[in-house]
C-alpha cells in the first residue's frame, strides 16, 4: 500500500470515526467545530497560491474557492449529522475507490486516454467511473436503509460533486503554479509531523483535500436545498 493510498484511508476512516462520535456528543457540535477548524486551515492555505503567481484569474479562482469554504461550513452547520453521513460516504467513498480502481484497472480498457489530461493528468477513465459508481451506490444504500429517497435525493450527487470540487482545486493549483494544496503546512518544520495526515508530498492534500471537496459539494447542495425547500 503506497503512502498516497494510506493517506486516503486514514482520512476517510478518521472522518468516519469522528462523525460517529459526534452523533452521540452534544448534538454533533464537536464535529462541526473540527470541520470549521479544517475549513479555516484550508482558507489559510489559499494564501500560498498568491506567492508564485499574481493574475486576475488566479485571485478570482482563489476567492471563489474561499466562498466554497465559507458556504460549505454554513451547510455543515445547518444540517444534522445524519445527513452529513451522505457527504462523508460520497466524498471519501469517491476519493478512495477512484484512486483504488485507478491503480487496479487504470489503462486496461482505455489504454491511453485520460478524462482530464490538462487539469488532473493522473485520473483515469476506469478509476473515475468506478469511483463515482461506488460512491453513488453507497449513498443510495444508506438512503435505502433510512427510506429517505424522496427528501434526500440530492445527496446522490455527493460523489460527482466531490469530483468537480477536486477538479476545481486542481485547476486552481495549475493556474497558481502550486504543486500541492498544503505548501504552508508541509514546508513548516513545526508542522512536518502532520504530513501523513495533511498529505502534500505525495500529491494528495489529506484532510484539506477532503474539506475542499466537501466545501464544493456542500455549497452546491445548500443552493439546491434552498431552492427546492426554501430553507
Amino acid at each position: 500500500m503506497d503512502k498516497n493510498f494510506k493517506v486516503r484511508i486514514i482520512v476517510g476512516l478518521s472522518m468516519f470515526i469522528v462523525a460517529l462520535i459526534g452523533l452521540y456528543t452534544f448534538d454533533s457540535i464537536p464535529f462541526k467545530i473540527i470541520y470549521g477548524f479544517f475549513s479555516l486551515m484550508s482558507a489559510v492555505e489559499l494564501f500560498s497560491f498568491f506567492k508564485k503567481k499574481h493574475t486576475v484569474l488566479n485571485v478570482s479562482l482563489a476567492l471563489i474557492e474561499l466562498l466554497f469554504l465559507i458556504f460549505g461550513a454554513v451547510f455543515v452547520a445547518r444540517i444534522d449529522l445524519n445527513h452529513f453521513w451522505y457527504i462523508i460516504i460520497g466524498v471519501c467513498g469517491y476519493d478512495i475507490f477512484a484512486y483504488l480502481f485507478g491503480k487496479l484497472c487504470g489503462g486496461k480498457i482505455f489504454k491511453k486516454s485520460r478524462p482530464f489530461p490538462h487539469v488532473s493528468k493522473n485520473k483515469t477513465w476506469e478509476g473515475t467511473f468506478l469511483g463515482l459508481l461506488t460512491a453513488i451506490g453507497f449513498v443510495a444504500i444508506k438512503m435505502g436503509t433510512q427510506g429517505s429517497f424522496g427528501t434526500d435525493w440530492m445527496f446522490l450527487m455527493c460523489g460527482p460533486l466531490a469530483l468537480c470540487g477536486d477538479l476545481f482545486e486542481s485547476f486552481l493549483k495549475r493556474q497558481s503554479n502550486v504543486k500541492d494544496s498544503n505548501e504552508i503546512i508541509i514546508k513548516n518544520k513545526f508542522f512536518r509531523f502532520l504530513e501523513m495526515f495533511v498529505g502534500g508530498s505525495e500529491g494528495h492534500g489529506g484532510y484539506l483535500d477532503r474539506v475542499d471537496s466537501t466545501a464544493f459539494s456542500g455549497t452546491v447542495l445548500l443552493v439546491i436545498i434552498l431552492i427546492s425547500f426554501g430553507l
